[in-house]
């Protein structure tokens, strides 16, 4: 039996297919063509997460008393573990009681803030290109998205003037994020205090997505929403152990920031969740409070890598400025062809997956974000398809 006569809420209807699960159909069918493929689409980090971690998770999950329910907040251990990490990093005070709530990973937390903050209707500025997650949690939500084109010659970097005075007017939330997510893009910390001060001016809550807070290299130490006088006020920031502690598939993360608008998330999360399991959350402690050494060789590798990478593709006609943070290159299409087009070209001449630009909004046309999970000989093997395949810039 069919159930042709039931449809999808017009919410689901209106988002466009999500990029990641398209991909992932195509490179199913290039490996069932015998493709040996590398994949550099997603943000997926290679290797394993940390022998400490793991053991610590081992333990937790032999605890009987983490069997249940966590508590919807999580638990008083990792939120004091949060709230310690912001002291230790940015030397910022923040109350586990109500400033810290643990998350099933910043995706669930950022899509979910939308639905508890914006109305149908309501306008949601938002730069492009972005995470894909900052403008289709709005979407869902029933939001008006305002775009924010970012521009090259900017640095990819937020100008606020760009902004009408009567859309500002009217916006509710502004969501951000540097070090960048495609781009790499990083933003001084004068311009922090500039989006402070403008959110304070036509009141708006700003959301920062701050995922790639220690994926930084050459001495770049990224800025803080919540370092900058009044941040706290106006604003909530967002994290993941996704990306610095290769904890993409235990799906944990964090948001901090004003306690009224992290209460009114929770409210909204209980429910829809139980919260993440204790053991887990046992496990991102342990994360957190790794030594210094270990981000120096996460952060080792990537910068590794991405010199590595940013060297070949010069060699083949592409002039890729080297990122401050993030595990990301933002490559130029060659002239002439659209991104999903090259992209799919250098799936199927190359078996080499890059992610498409419009993926991350009409700002991302014309150029592929590469992700540097992979170590130096698959991307020399990547490049020396690329130019047996003749595909140069």
């Amino acid at each position: 039996m069919t159930l042709d006569w039931i449809s999808p809420a017009d919410r689901l209807q209106a988002l466009p297919p999500y990029v990641f699960a398209r991909l992932d159909e195509l490179k199913a069918r290039a490996r069932e063509q015998g493709l040996d493929l590398i994949d550099l689409g997603m943000g997926n980090p290679d290797g394993a997460t940390p022998q400490p971690v793991v053991e610590a998770a081992i333990a937790a999950v032999q605890n009987s008393a983490n069997h249940g329910y966590p508590p919807f907040e999580g638990t008083a251990s990792f939120r004091k573990t949060i709230t310690n990490w912001y002291r230790r990093r940015y030397n910022v005070e923040l109350d586990p009681n109500s400033e810290a709530l643990p998350l099933l990973g910043s995706k669930e937390g950022l899509t979910h803030l939308a639905i508890a903050y914006i109305n149908p209707g309501d306008l949601v500025l938002v730069p492009s290109p972005a995470y894909p997650a900052h403008f289709r949690g709005p979407a869902i939500a029933g939001g008006k998205i305002h775009s924010i084109i970012l521009k090259p010659e900017n640095d990819w970097v937020i100008d606020l003037a760009d902004i009408p005075d009567a859309v500002a007017e009217q916006a509710k939330i502004l969501y951000f994020n540097y070090p960048s997510n495609p781009t790499g893009a990083t933003a001084p910390r004068e311009f922090f205090k500039d989006i402070v001060a403008f959110a304070r001016k036509f009141q708006i809550l700003l959301v920062h997505d701050l995922c790639y807070a220690e994926l930084a290299f050459d001495g770049y130490e990224p800025t803080s929403l919540l370092e900058i006088p009044g941040g706290k006020e106006i604003g909530v920031e967002f994290h993941t152990l996704s990306k610095t502690y290769n904890m993409a598939g235990w799906r944990v993360g964090f948001v901090v920031g004003n306690s009224r608008i992290i209460q009114g998330l929770r409210t909204l999360k209980t429910n829809l969740d139980y919260g993440i399991f204790a053991a887990i959350q046992t496990a991102a402690e342990t994360a957190l409070q790794l030594p210094d050494r270990y981000l120096t060789e996460v952060q080792e590798r990537y910068r590794t890598r991405r010199d590595f990478l940013i060297n070949g593709l010069a060699e083949l006609g592409w002039n890729v400025p080297k990122p401050l943070a993030t595990m990301y290159l933002w490559v130029p299409c060659p002239p002439g062809i659209g991104s999903t087009d090259f992209a799919l070209n250098v799936l199927q001449q190359t078996g080499v997956v890059v992610t498409p630009g419009n993926a991350f909004g009409i700002g991302g046309e014309g150029y592929v974000r590469v992700s540097l999970i992979a170590d130096c000989d698959r991307l020399g093997e990547a490049l020396r398809r690329l130019k047996q395949a003749n595909i140069h810039f």
